[in-house]
């Protein structure tokens, strides 16, 4: 049973923690709902829009999707990344153009020539443990995956892993921690998602929703602003 069942008839929204909430909660207020007290030092993780249209739930950007195709969020806004590994069965009806990044395959930078098919063990260490083995996999190079939660960039410096793979955005901390991109793995954006059954049973008022967001996006990217 999904939190519109339980409260009422607003649409639920889940919003990531981290990078992503920001934006998101700028994007929303150009469409007139006030999200701000999420994250603003809050502890608050539901919260209601002032104006009763939406209700908004803050989840961790690996959750959000879990929340969406499980029914207890109507919608979503997350990384392409997150999707990408975790390949929600959920509807992806807009890029919302913020949140831009890379995940990348990174090694030391004394070791950014190796050959890895020459290698007799790698080691890579990453978030992304499934889309890491399948770039791995169609290169028909053998690695083991370390999988992490957490500076990643710490696994090559200590010893535990030979190459990461992780969403860079300037390339900074990589160059901080001694490390060079190697290849590029996808191209990431902040994405609008939605529960396919929602999608469905409120599809007037979530493809309003959806063409408003996309005004905001359009008019954010022709006028070279920012969410």
């Amino acid at each position: 049973m999904g939190l519109t069942e339980v409260y009422g008839e607003r649409l639920t929204l889940a919003l990531p923690k981290g990078r992503l909430l920001e934006p998101a909660v700028a994007l929303l207020a150009r469409l007139g709902y006030d999200a701000s007290a999420l994250g603003n030092g809050s502890r608050k993780l539901i919260l209601d829009d002032a104006a009763g249209a939406l209700r908004y739930i803050l989840a961790k950007p690996d959750d959000v999707p879990v929340y969406v195709e499980y029914g207890v969020a109507d919608l979503g806004i997350v990384g392409q990344d997150v999707l990408r590994e975790r390949e929600p069965d959920v509807y992806e009806p807009l890029l919302l153009g913020f949140g831009r990044c890379r995940l990348v395959l990174a090694a030391p930078r004394e070791r950014a020539h190796l050959n890895l098919r020459l290698e007799p063990v790698l080691r890579v260490a990453t978030k992304y443990p499934r889309l890491t083995s399948l770039h791995f996999q169609r290169r028909g190079i053998a690695v083991e995956i370390v999988r992490l939660s957490g500076s990643v960039e710490l696994a090559p410096a200590t010893g535990l892993a030979s190459l990461l793979v992780d969403v860079v955005d300037t390339g900074r901390t990589l160059r901080e921690n001694g490390l060079v991109e190697i290849e590029m793995l996808l191209h990431s954006e902040a994405t609008l998602i939605a529960n396919r059954a929602a999608f469905k049973l409120r599809m007037a008022e979530i493809e309003a929703f959806v063409q408003r967001m996309a005004r905001a996006v359009r008019e954010m990217t022709e006028g070279g602003g920012h969410a």
